[in-house]
């Protein structure tokens, strides 16, 4: 079998009614105007240390930031109005055998998520990773949801089973770090009727 793919280039938030708000938070569409504010939670040590893009300076950040499809699949999180994180939702092609694969298109999505330093510990990442998982499953309604990390990111993969996310990899020292070393990695899913069992 092959991994599953990207889906051709279509607006799929477009659907969405945006904004999404949380008990504490919002959530929406990224902008051009974000680059600024997006930029100052990447930089932070502890969050570029596990991200797969950390441009070192903002003008190589700003060119990161306005490629094709950054945007479509980037929300920003506010708190009281301020930027304080970004989601990642990538809504893929399932893999599937040919005489079928168009049941497969766009029905499953990658998420990852990155939030200040100053603004954790007080369950906004939780929070934020729930209001993703409702757009996926309920405004979207997608079949599956997957994310990965490294595994040494502890707070990432404890996150992800918080939310009722099933491990369904451990890869060994398959993942090379901007340290130049290979690290472990895990790799968590979540189907749509596993959420709805988990009480949503």
């Amino acid at each position: 079998m092959s991994s599953s793919s990207t889906a051709p280039a279509t607006d799929f938030l477009a659907s969405v009614g945006w904004p999404v708000r949380t008990e504490r938070l919002l959530l929406r569409r990224a902008t051009p105007e974000d680059t600024s504010a997006t930029w100052e939670v990447r930089r932070q040590p502890s969050v570029g240390q596990w991200i797969t893009s950390a441009p070192a300076t903002f003008e190589e950040y700003a060119v990161y930031a306005a490629q094709p499809g950054w945007a479509d699949r980037t929300l920003v999180v506010e708190l009281d109005g301020r930027v304080v994180g970004d989601l990642m939702l990538s809504v893929e092609d399932s893999w599937a055998q040919t005489e079928i694969r168009e049941r497969a298109v766009a029905c499953q999505a990658n998420l990852g998520w990155c939030l200040h330093p100053d603004v954790q510990g007080r369950g906004l990442a939780t929070e934020a990773v729930g209001g993703l998982l409702r757009i996926c499953f309920e405004e979207l309604a997608l079949r599956r949801v997957t994310a990965d990390c490294f595994a040494a990111n502890e707070a990432s993969w404890r996150l992800m089973e918080r939310m009722g996310m099933r491990r369904e990899a451990h890869t060994v020292r398959d993942s090379l770090h901007r340290s130049g070393a290979w690290l472990d990695g895990y790799s968590y899913a979540l189907l749509a009727e596993e959420y709805r069992a988990n009480g949503h």
